[in-house]
């Protein structure tokens, strides 16, 4: 006798307004699966997960069962009754609270006033830290932990709320790959624990190594449910696009080109030594490594955020010194951070205000007045160029869809005209069809001219969308490689080594 689903959606529903978010799906999760779900931005994750968590209630002639139970809709409260925990992309955490107060929250308090009990509350945390082999100290502000620690702690959360069913939207979007190899660990230990994974993720490899079923949707509708065996990444961008993507070296020899951004012997005490390296009128170069390589804070220092102990910095030939990102940008320097949720846009305010933001003193009169008209013709101008898809240039970019965010903080720079761009992680949590557009974005804005350092530790990415590449170790630049002079697999190697 086959075991029951643990969940089951049956002729999934949902309109908003005359748009059709997810149109008839059927879908299951088996206990104890990890099952993944993958599709564009737009193809209907977000709104499936949203139905099994309450956030949304179904049309009409949907059906949620789960563990063999029938529910028209289900809210919040008793997806949480039921054992359905969602983990999102932000995780959710209470930064100010402490490791015990964010896992045992819901456990403790469930949402009820009443007096809190501090040993209660940190027994129930170390005892959730404690079933995915963790210790963490109890008593520090979530704050103080880094991308990959804050992960567990979120996870631990469900597990004190004593999830069934674990859905993790995007939880490799800001982790390395050591990183991700230490999650991917959580997940099978959680598995074997009989909990159910809903894995969401664009990093297709990952989805193939660690599926036991893969669900693909693509305009809201299922395109079908597959076991990893039956598909690679390849063949899900397929299923998911209805498109062939095909990835092509495009580096040329930009060597003769005139130096833009020349660094001589760039140091920071404990962050990065002896970095040394030029830049050329209309070169993609990129920089590759481990966690702790020393790359963003390199780029920080470029941008002015940090001040080098030592080194020389030079734009066309002259010596520059960057005390503050104003001089960055007045020396022509843009960068987009790799953190576009909390660094690079403000999700709160509308489309046009993010794309005006770092512009206003150019647009501004003699007596510092804007014309509405003129931000508003700034705004529509880079919605066009750089094709963001958005209802309206006053529409809040908390709205858009992870690509259309980073499109929108990627324009946010470029209006300021810049000479060198660095690009730190710039497809983070974007789809394949997205990703494939900044990277149709990066060779145009090569191709004018623009420096561009892109920063990645996704091989593929440094590897086919950049004419040279640096990889830096331990806040050193160990290595200079020309895809197609070095192999991928070989250049992967060496950076995991």
């Amino acid at each position: 006798m086959s075991t029951p689903a643990f969940l089951r959606l049956t002729r999934a529903t949902k309109r908003f307004g005359g748009v059709v978010a997810l149109d008839s799906v059927d879908w299951d999760v088996m206990p104890g699966e990890v099952h993944c779900l993958v599709g564009e931005n737009g193809s209907g994750k977000s709104t499936m997960i949203k139905l099994v968590s309450g956030v949304h209630q179904p049309d009409a002639g949907t059906v949620i069962e789960v563990d063999g139970v029938s529910h028209a809709s289900i809210t919040p409260p008793l997806a949480k009754a039921l054992g359905i925990h969602v983990i999102y992309q932000d995780l959710s955490l209470f930064p100010n609270l402490s490791v015990a107060e964010n896992i045992a929250i819901d456990a403790v308090l469930g949402g009820l006033a009443r007096p809190v009990e501090r040993r209660k509350m940190r027994a129930v945390a170390a005892a959730a830290l404690a079933r995915l082999g963790f210790t963490l100290p109890l008593d520090r502000p979530v704050a103080s932990f880094s991308i990959a620690e804050r992960q567990v702690i979120a996870i631990c959360r469900g597990l004190a709320a004593e999830a069934r069913l674990l859905i993790m939207d995007e939880p490799t979007a800001s982790l390395t790959r050591a990183e991700v190899k230490l999650l991917l660990g959580i997940v099978a230990r959680l598995k074997s624990q009989g909990i159910a994974i809903v894995f969401v993720s664009h990093r297709l490899e990952e989805v193939v190594e660690i599926a036991e079923r893969v669900t693909v949707l693509r305009d809201g509708r299922k395109v079908g449910t597959y076991p990893p065996s039956e598909i690679d990444a390849t063949r899900l961008a397929e299923l998911m696009t209805g498109l062939s993507i095909e990835h092509k070296i495009v580096a040329r020899d930009v060597s003769k080109a005139a130096p833009l951004l020349e660094i001589t012997g760039l140091t920071r005490a404990g962050e990065f030594a002896d970095v040394s390296f030029t830049l050329h009128r209309g070169e993609v170069l990129g920089l590759t490594g481990l966690l702790g390589a020393g790359r963003t804070e390199v780029a920080l220092s470029l941008f002015g955020m940090t001040r080098p102990d030592a080194g020389e910095i030079r734009i066309e030939g002259s010596p520059v010194v960057l005390r503050s990102n104003q001089d960055a940008i007045r020396a022509g320097i843009a960068y987009l951070s790799e953190d576009r949720l909390n660094l690079g846009l403000n999700m709160r305010q509308s489309v046009k205000d993010n794309l005006v933001l770092a512009v206003l003193g150019h647009l501004a009169n003699r007596i510092g007045w804007i014309k509405p008209g003129v931000r508003r013709a700034t705004a529509t101008n880079w919605v066009s160029r750089l094709n963001i898809r958005t209802t309206s240039v006053e529409a809040s970019v908390q709205q858009l869809s992870g690509g259309n965010q980073q499109r929108v903080a990627l324009a946010k720079w470029l209006a300021t005209d810049p000479k060198i761009l660095i690009l730190d992680s710039p497809t983070v949590g974007v789809d394949i069809g997205n990703k494939q557009g900044i990277y149709e974005i990066i060779q145009e804005l090569a191709g004018r001219g623009i420096g561009i350092l892109l920063i990645s530790d996704e091989i593929p990415e440094v590897y086919y969308a950049c004419d040279r590449i640096l990889h830096m170790r331990a806040g050193r630049v160990v290595g200079s490689h020309l895809p197609g002079e070095i192999a991928e697999h070989e250049l992967e190697e060496r950076v995991y080594a």
